[in-house]
């Protein structure tokens, strides 16, 4: 059995920490629909979210996540369609409220994915200088609400 490096574990840290900014997206997008907010105001949010966290976050895990276990690992392969799913799914502006459900239950399923079946995989398979690359190729990212003025979630 390989030994493990301490490391790995704290290299993926950050990266599972943003996943919490996405499931706080998730449930903003159910309270909002559960609360008849206006799902324009909803969406603008989402939006919002996507250029300013979602966009930077699949970016990190494209250019110094996944490649750790290669383009043609079938889990990467998943993930990249996932990303793909959920880019166009974003960029969807009619049926919002259908829209707005699917795009919350693709994430919640997503992170999920990623954080039992692909991470884990990687902390398997991660050499010590992969994850040493990792932690120094990942800059956290830093969101702040402090852009978006519209908080719908806190009626």
């Amino acid at each position: 059995m390989k030994k493990k490096n301490p490391k790995q574990h704290l290299a993926l840290t950050p990266i599972i920490e943003e996943h919490n900014e996405v499931i706080l997206l998730c449930e903003r997008i159910r309270f909002g629909l559960k609360n008849d907010i206006a799902v324009e105001r909803i969406k603008k949010y989402v939006d919002w979210f996507k250029e300013h966290y979602l966009d930077p976050h699949f970016e990190i895990e494209k250019e110094h996540i996944f490649p750790i276990l290669g383009i043609n690992n079938v889990r990467v392969k998943r993930a990249l369609a996932n990303h793909r799913r959920l880019s166009r799914l974003l960029s969807e502006t009619t049926e919002l409220n259908k829209v707005l459900n699917k795009i919350e239950e693709e994430l919640s399923t997503y992170i999920g994915f990623e954080e039992r079946v692909l991470y884990n995989e990687i902390r398997e398979i991660a050499t010590p200088q992969q994850w040493e690359e990792m932690e120094n190729n990942h800059q956290k990212l830093g969101f702040s609400e402090d852009g978006w003025e519209d908080k719908f979630w806190k009626l």
